[in-house]
């Protein structure tokens, strides 16, 4: 038993209250009936979860995790060598990346953790991607970063070169199907580069056979990041904090959690469908609706955090219009 899944195994549910009363001011508010449906329901959502009938976001954060990968060392997966995970890292923290910019407009902090910079995860078609003490270090340090946060509103998102290699490693062991499916162009590999990701995907697949949980898959063929932002799920959920999830790699990173307990993210919305493939099959997977679908594949957490002002704007719906009771005084 890992520490991930010692934590999975007690999940609080949400407030139910809560809930039913914003839904029940949802009905009556004024504006025609369901013109809003769905941003009325992302509001009731908010509430539950937020444990408050007056749901809003004031404090968003979002939260990347970045590690380098032993498949990305061992074969060319990727556009971009390894050593740009470091050097996007860097820009994270001096607060010039694209997440960066797009925090600033949606009023969110940006905390970026290294899990793994420098410390390659081992290479997933030979051998696990993490030792069961490792892949237990990376949960805690994601879970103290949760720990240290003030916020009302999580967007998760990840950095680290090879990454989507993995996400299909784990979505093809858990979500079954022909293994190729799962694999895109990720950082924009050409034919040839897309032929040894598949290849090495493949490999990883045979490698495993015959692991089931869930977890210990994510260890085998995960990276530290998508470990980390696993734990960090689950962490949240822990502080009743919502949480907006980012694209393939982010998602891949959940799904585990939802294989070893579907209601594991009942606290969880789709920030964005990304333009790799796999993701629309693993929303499909999961039961989640993306807020948008821009045929972004950045990462970052980008496509997540430009769904917060959506996010907020669907709590100020609710609370900030009044019902027809209120208006007319009825």
């Amino acid at each position: 038993m890992t520490l991930l899944h010692d934590r999975i195994a007690d999940l609080p549910t949400c407030d139910a209250d809560a809930r039913a009363a914003v839904e029940k001011r949802a009905v009556d508010i004024l504006r025609p009936t369901g013109a809003l449906a769905w941003l009325d329901e992302t509001a009731v959502w908010m509430a539950g979860w937020q444990r408050s009938d007056q749901p809003a976001v004031r404090r968003p954060a979002g939260l990347i995790f970045a590690a380098d990968h032993g498949i990305a060392a061992a074969v060319e997966v990727s556009a971009y060598p390894p050593d740009v995970t470091a050097q996007m890292l860097a820009a994270y923290r001096a607060g010039r990346s694209t997440i960066d910019a797009f925090a600033r407009i949606a009023g969110a902090s940006v905390t970026a953790v290294d899990v793994g910079v420098g410390y390659p995860t081992g290479d997933i078609r030979t051998e696990p991607a993490m030792s069961a003490e490792r892949f237990d270090e990376v949960v805690q340090v994601a879970l103290d970063a949760v720990e240290r946060l003030d916020c009302d509103l999580l967007v998760l998102g990840e950095m680290g070169i090879g990454n989507t290699t993995a996400a299909a490693a784990i979505a093809a062991a858990l979500a079954g199907g022909e293994t190729t499916s799962w694999v895109g162009r990720g950082t924009g590999v050409d034919d040839e580069g897309l032929a040894r990701k598949r290849a090495a995907v493949q490999q990883a697949q045979r490698r495993i056979a015959g692991i089931t949980d869930p977890i210990e898959i994510l260890r085998e063929v995960g990276g530290a990041e998508l470990a980390a932002l696993a734990a960090a799920t689950i962490a949240a959920r822990h502080r009743s904090i919502p949480v907006v999830l980012d694209g393939y790699v982010v998602t891949a990173s959940a799904l585990p959690l939802f294989a070893a307990e579907p209601a594991a993210l009942d606290h969880c919305v789709v920030g964005h469908c990304s333009a790799e493939p796999g993701h629309r099959k693993l929303l499909e997977r999961i039961g989640k609706r993306p807020f948008l679908d821009l045929d972004m594949r950045l990462g970052e957490g980008s496509g997540a955090m430009a769904a917060v002002p959506l996010i907020a704007m669907a709590c100020a719906g609710i609370t900030e219009v009044p019902t027809f009771a209120e208006w007319f005084g009825g």
